[in-house]
């Protein structure tokens, strides 16, 4: 048997079906959402590269002006050096002056994560320091990104070990440079 409806009530019934749809959406989104939050921090260094650049080709550097640049002068100025020196045993040459193949900006930034998986009290849960690192290189002509690596690490902020994390994470951001591996 058909049920008779007005316009009241079929208006209901569409309403009714769009707020189920919808309660669906949302459970699912807030299901993403809480398996994505759940899962641990990975930590480590990441790379990306134009595969059509001629990295060959770049045989000299300068530093943008726009970097992100560590609030700690001496933490700015050991980031630098060390991207300096792996840029050298790349075989760039650094031009403060004039034109170059390619600029680089870096930008730091240091954050305290929390170990929600450790086995403590939700009121006091361990947390620490972690730093992440971004350093591109972009083309001089196009401004066209050709390599960025970024590091997301738990540091030691002691300043007598921070210099040594500093060369160690750049390192390993410039492992993977194209001319390096090629090789």
């Amino acid at each position: 048997m058909r049920r008779k409806t007005n316009g009241i009530g079929l208006a209901l019934l569409i309403l009714e079906a769009i707020m189920k749809q919808l309660l669906i959406v949302c459970l699912g989104a807030l299901l993403a959402v809480g398996s994505v939050a759940a899962q641990k921090q990975k930590y480590g260094v990441t790379v990306t590269a134009d595969k059509k650049a001629n990295f060959s080709a770049f045989k000299s550097y300068s530093w943008d002006t726009v970097s992100w640049a560590a609030m700690d002068k001496s933490v700015n100025q050991q980031i630098v050096d060390a991207v300096d020196r792996e840029l050298k045993g790349l075989g760039l040459e650094k031009r403060e002056s004039g034109p170059t193949d390619v600029q680089i900006r870096y930008g730091a930034q240091r954050r305290t994560d929390t170990d929600t998986h450790a086995d403590a009290p939700a009121t006091n849960l361990p947390t620490y320091a972690v730093g992440t690192l971004v350093v591109l290189m972009r083309e001089s002509g196009s401004g066209k990104e050709v390599y960025r690596a970024r590091v997301d690490k738990p540091i030691d902020l002691a300043p007598d070990k921070i210099m040594v994390i500093i060369d160690d994470v750049v390192a390993e951001m410039f492992a993977k440079y194209p001319t390096r591996t090629k090789k």
